[in-house]
């Protein structure tokens, strides 16, 4: 088979690409900077110069694909720019869904997110709720516009697309603000652990491989939730001081207290730059909330499995150690 991806040399994109490559499939990607593409384009990965918000510059790539898979997205939590957000992430999803429709493509995938369901509540839903706002982030206001008022209305036009929706995304590679909490975790700089607040923990490789079943076995004009096992950030974080022998911060922040906070640097960071992490957005999308949802009918219908929690953080946690050049303890064995 042959396949048309954006996204390609993000996290979760990278992935997919590799475990296309592995499994015998031609693939040809879309990369605003080709050179970032070079390990890519080593497995045999064909690289095209584009970007998605310029629709006619994947014409050509694209056409000819017996699939289509749209992962690229902007993801900046904390950003104080974020004047691209629904450029790439309404704009050049519309774009893409818009090529594939004029080109004929059979089927198509499309990345989504939990975070559109914005704060459950504690509510472990499925892909049939909805929130229509207010929302956390402006990721996750664009993605929810993305997903409900591009990707919806073009299935609703005929278009013959599968929506999956990743919740919190970890493994080696991550450069998002959860890799940026693990090596703060890691070199005992990270102040406080957020209380109350959960996600769907989920291996990128578990993810990456939830695209092709979703490819192959999802029912278009369907949403399918793979993400991983919910797990509060202090759980996690638990975990990872039995796995590492490093201690946890002992400080538990209640939502109460994150939220005043952010208040406090919505006023200063209209002042003086703030690091992304302690941005007025950052610390909103971690006070007590849950991002969760049930990843039965993926495992269901699609046959989607995601690894254990401790199984990926370990994996994890050993790399980025290796990499900062630190030991395991020895209490920790």
């Amino acid at each position: 088979m042959k396949y048309f991806m954006t996204g390609a040399t993000g996290f979760i994109g990278g992935r997919v690409a590799r475990q296309l490559i592995e499994a015998g499939h031609e693939v040809a990607a879309l990369a605003r900077t080709p050179a970032k593409a070079r390990d890519l384009s080593a497995l045999g990965v064909s690289i095209h110069e584009g970007d998605i918000t310029d629709k006619e510059s994947m014409r050509l790539a694209m056409t000819g694909a017996e699939g289509v898979f749209h992962i690229a997205a902007w993801y900046k939590i904390g950003a104080k720019d974020n004047s691209e957000a629904e450029r790439v992430n309404v704009g050049g999803t519309r774009n893409v869904l818009e090529l594939m429709k004029e080109l004929g493509i059979p089927k198509g995938v499309y990345t989504s997110t939990l975070a559109v369901f914005s704060d459950t509540g504690g509510r472990l839903v499925d892909e049939t709720y909805r929130h229509d706002g207010p929302w956390l982030s402006e990721y996750d206001r664009t993605k929810w516009l993305a997903h409900y008022e591009v990707a919806l209305h073009k299935v609703e036009e005929g278009l013959p697309l599968v929506i999956v929706q990743p919740g919190l995304v970890y493994g080696p590679g991550d450069e998002s603000p959860m890799h940026d909490a693990l090596i703060q975790y890691l070199e005992g700089k990270l102040p406080m652990i957020p209380r109350k607040t959960a996600f769907c923990w989920a291996h990128v490789d578990d993810t990456a491989r939830g695209h092709l079943l979703a490819m192959e076995k999802g029912e278009p004009g369907e949403s399918y939730i793979i993400a991983g096992p919910v797990y509060t950030f202090q759980e996690a974080f638990e975990m990872a001081e039995k796995i590492t022998g490093i201690k946890a911060p002992g400080l538990h922040a209640g939502p109460g207290m994150l939220k005043a906070m952010s208040s406090i640097m919505k006023v200063v960071g209209a002042v003086i730059p703030l690091p992304a992490t302690y941005s007025a957005e950052s610390l909103r999308v971690v006070a007590g909330v849950t991002y969760i949802g049930s990843n039965e009918r993926a495992r269901r219908e699609l046959g989607f499995e995601a690894r254990p929690l401790e199984e990926g953080l370990r994996e994890t946690l050993l790399y980025e150690m290796e990499r900062l050049g630190l030991k395991v303890k020895a209490a920790s064995a």
